[in-house]
């Protein structure tokens, strides 16, 4: 077995990784329902759903979610979808996240913990109130 991944498996990932930083959400989850896993991730761990979520796109985010994609994985770095969008200040992909099931206590730094960090008081009762 080749060590080296093949060029049209790279070329294929690469750009169902592009439809999610763009949200084509309908694209998106044609891949998918062709056989592209739900929670495919890129070399630093961000899953489809993390970088739909920090581009800002709310319906790519549940079409992935709809499809199985995991709300609450973190990439490499501890991050999940839901503490990236409360960054981004995305509140129409925070609240696809969480009707998808994301858990505000999740990662590193937590959804949570990242509206505490930037004083987002409503968020936090979002949370609690879940």
């Amino acid at each position: 077995m080749s060590e080296t991944p093949d060029p049209e498996v790279i070329e294929l990932a690469s750009k169902v990784f592009d439809l999610a930083r763009t949200g084509d959400a309908e694209a998106l989850a044609a891949y998918v329902d062709a056989g592209v896993p739900a929670n495919l991730t890129n070399d630093k761990g961000d899953s489809l759903v993390m970088l739909a979520a920090y581009h800002g796109h709310a319906a790519a985010v549940s079409a992935l979610l709809e499809r199985g994609a995991d709300a609450d994985r973190a990439n490499d770095r501890g991050q999940t979808p839901l503490a990236g969008a409360v960054f981004k200040g995305e509140d129409a992909v925070i609240r696809a996240l969480l009707a998808g099931g994301a858990n505000p206590e999740s990662g590193t730094p937590s959804a949570v913990d990242t509206a505490r960090m930037f004083g987002k008081t409503e968020l936090l009762e979002l949370f609690s109130a879940r």
